[in-house]
């Protein structure tokens, strides 16, 4: 019987991502990413990576999902994918099986990330607060705080995606105006996602009389980032000041004033870009609390895949 490994998957919207943890050697091993699309179901991808695995099997597993809170049955709102963990613990034969939400395992990795997996937006100031929040885009808006009970850490989730958002500028309120007929409701992740920025660019685009091109959320972000595309570069510009407006408040909400850090697969790829737009000024431009915004240290997390390592440090129960 192997003790001393477990099994971590972080489970997003678009990929999973699954390793062997060392406990003992403190390392991951056999770490592989698979694209959701191409599977069934999550059993279908941690199948498929057991019959590449070269070493014994462990007993204890932690998966990372991009699901909100639940008891046994586990459902992914955004791909459609449910699963039980007594069914999945009886399957791969697990004695030990955790399950946290895929920003609850980004949390749970900040005591463990380096000054090399973090690049700096904000230093912020020395502050006795200790409440950090984690936030970030992908396929959806995921957020989580994390705070510490008698030196326990202890990771929770949130729904910042499912939050109301307010325009902030004539333009926003203009995809407002555009948007909420369609939608009945402009909620965060409905523009700050991929998905929404795409939505992003082709309400810009025809506010602004244009024929949108067929793009992808990559798409949009490559020709802002090099300036190719008018439209796509308001979009992002769009993106980032509502990415601000919503983590400034789930910071207020969670208390989380002793740093924000920003997760997903979107915003490592664009940190130059975020820096130069309104996401500090809209993060931080929260009336009367506007002082105590401008003291959070503000990080965005570069490291590969910190929902494995949230995975890997996060308790577990038994199967």
């Amino acid at each position: 019987m192997v003790t001393n490994t477990r099994m971590v998957a972080d489970v997003g919207g678009t990929n999973t991502r699954i390793a062997l943890f060392d406990e003992q050697l403190n390392e991951f091993r056999a770490v592989s990413s698979f694209s959701n699309r191409d599977h069934q179901s999550l059993s279908h991808v941690i199948n498929h990576w057991r019959q590449q695995l070269d070493e014994a099997w462990p007993t204890a597993a932690c998966i990372a999902a991009a699901a909100p809170p639940s008891g046994d049955q586990v459902s992914m709102i955004n791909i459609g994918w449910s699963f039980s963990l007594k069914e999945m613990a009886r399957e791969f034969e697990f004695s030990q099986l955790g399950w946290l939400n895929d920003f609850q395992a980004n949390a749970h990795a900040l005591p463990y990330l380096s000054p090399s997996d973090l690049q700096q937006i904000h230093p912020g100031q020395e502050t006795e607060h200790s409440i950090l929040a984690t936030v970030g885009p992908g396929t959806g808006l995921g957020g989580a705080s994390l705070r510490w009970a008698a030196g326990v850490p202890y990771a929770a989730c949130g729904e910042p995606g499912h939050a109301g958002l307010s325009p902030g500028n004539d333009l926003e309120i203009a995809i407002f105006k555009a948007l909420l007929p369609i939608h009945g409701n402009i909620y965060a992740e409905l523009l700050v996602s991929g998905i929404g920025l795409v939505r992003l660019y082709n309400c810009i685009a025809e506010i602004h009389g244009s024929k949108p091109q067929a793009l992808d959320p990559a798409d949009v972000s490559r020709l802002a980032l090099e300036g190719a595309d008018e439209h796509c570069v308001l979009a992002l510009d769009t993106f980032c000041a509502l990415l601000g407006s919503a983590c400034g408040d789930f910071v207020l909400d969670n208390g989380a004033y002793g740093g924000l850090f920003i997760a997903g697969g979107i915003v490592p790829r664009m940190i130059d870009f975020l820096q130069r737009s309104d996401f500090l000024a809209r993060f931080q431009d929260k009336g009367a609390m506007q002082e105590h915004l401008r003291a959070i240290p503000v990080n965005v997390i570069i490291a590969d895949n910190p929902g494995l390592i949230g995975a890997a440090n996060a308790p577990l129960q038994p199967g």
